[in-house]
C-alpha cells in the first residue's frame, strides 16, 4: 500500500485508502469501535512512515456500527456517534474526503447513517460511496439468475 500511495502522489493522483473491517458477528457497537481505532491508528502511522500526503488521499472507511447479527437495533445517532468518536480519534484532520462504504447496511440504513453524521460538525468532507448503494436491491433481486434479469432492472425504478 505505501508505495503504491506515495508512488500515486508523485505522479498527480490521489490514492483511495481503503480498509475493510468485516462486521460479522453478534458484537455490540463498542467493540467494533475499539477494532476500527486499532485499525486506522496502523494505516495511519504507515501511511505517515512512508510520507504520504493525508491531503491527497480519499479515505474509504467503513460506518462503526455493530455485528451484522447484534440483535438489538442501532439507531443513526448512535451510529454517527461511534463512528465520528473513531473517525477524531483517528484520522488527521489533513485528510479532506471520506467517502463511506455501505458495510452491508441497505441504502436507506446508510443514507440515514450518513445525514446523522453530517448533522455534526466535522473538519472533513463526508459522504457516501453510492455505487454500492446503487445497486444493491438490483443485485439481491438478481442473484446471478437469467430469470431474473426483469426484475432487477425494474427495481432501478
Amino acid at each position: 500500500m505505501d508505495i503504491i500511495c506515495v508512488s500515486l502522489q508523485d505522479n498527480g493522483l490521489d490514492p483511495i485508502v481503503e480498509s475493510e473491517i468485516l462486521l460479522d458477528g453478534d458484537h455490540p457497537i463498542e467493540r467494533t469501535l475499539e477494532v476500527a481505532e486499532k485499525v486506522w491508528s496502523e494505516v495511519f502511522f504507515y501511511l505517515a512512515q512512508n510520507n504520504v500526503i493525508f491531503e491527497g488521499i480519499l479515505l474509504k472507511p467503513s460506518m462503526v456500527t455493530p455485528g451484522a447479527e447484534h440483535k438489538e437495533t442501532t439507531s443513526p445517532e448512535t451510529i454517527a456517534k461511534y463512528t465520528l468518536t473513531m473517525l477524531r480519534r483517528r484520522v488527521p484532520p489533513a485528510v479532506p474526503r471520506i467517502m463511506f462504504l455501505s458495510g452491508g447496511q441497505s441504502e436507506v440504513e446508510a443514507t440515514l447513517n450518513l445525514n446523522a453524521m453530517n448533522q455534526s460538525p466535522n473538519p472533513w468532507h463526508i459522504s457516501f460511496s453510492y455505487a454500492r448503494a446503487l445497486q444493491n436491491t438490483v443485485l439481491k433481486t438478481w442473484q446471478r439468475r437469467p430469470e431474473n434479469v426483469e426484475a432487477a432492472q425494474k427495481s432501478l425504478g
